[in-house]
């Protein structure tokens, strides 16, 4: 796992993104609560986080409760993962839900939780595990949004976040990212 872990953590930096690991979901909350703070997430009106998927944490400006305005007005966007490919440093989700979506395009930073047994080795090994029955809507990022113009000048952030942080856990399990 740890050849695995470390060679997703290279591909992904090289796409920009940046890549923590936490023994347990403490641990990982504990980043994340950082995170919000060092955001100034409770200063606003509006909450200053989403989080689309189970109650981890509470905290001044973080909500659950996503919609398209909130996770606009938001500055960070939190989601749980199903994957994550060590060849691509590439994050697989199930983004059937729409809140999935709306937390990881429209904040600038999206927050990407995945259990660290959730690691494969490439898209043959999530491609196994995909039940097209009951995934809608599959999603893929490697890296913070990127885009070029056709003088190849390099963009961050047009077109989605302008920050991924990657988060694994290494106690979670299945769905306990």
């Amino acid at each position: 796992m740890n050849t695995l872990y470390e060679m997703f953590k290279s591909r992904a930096e090289v796409a920009s993104a940046e890549v923590h690991r936490f023994p347990d979901q403490g641990k990982a909350c504990e980043f994340v609560l950082e995170l919000l703070r060092e955001q100034g997430v409770a200063e606003g009106p509006q909450p200053g986080a989403v989080w689309a998927g189970r109650r981890l944490l509470e905290a001044p400006g973080l909500s659950y409760d996503v919609t398209r305005e909130a996770a606009a007005s938001a500055k960070v966007g939190i989601s749980e993962m199903d994957w994550a490919l060590a060849d691509t440093g590439t994050l697989v989700q199930d983004a059937t839900e729409v809140e999935k979506r709306l937390v990881s395009t429209l904040p600038p930073i999206h927050v990407a939780l995945v259990g660290t047994g959730q690691l494969l080795p490439d898209l043959a090994a999530v491609l196994g595990k995909i039940q097209p029955s009951k995934a809608g809507y599959l999603a893929m990022i490697t890296g913070p949004s990127r885009t070029a113009d056709i003088e190849r000048v390099l963009t961050i952030g047009v077109h989605g976040p302008l920050r991924l942080i990657v988060v694994f856990v290494d106690e979670a399990a299945r769905g306990n990212a």
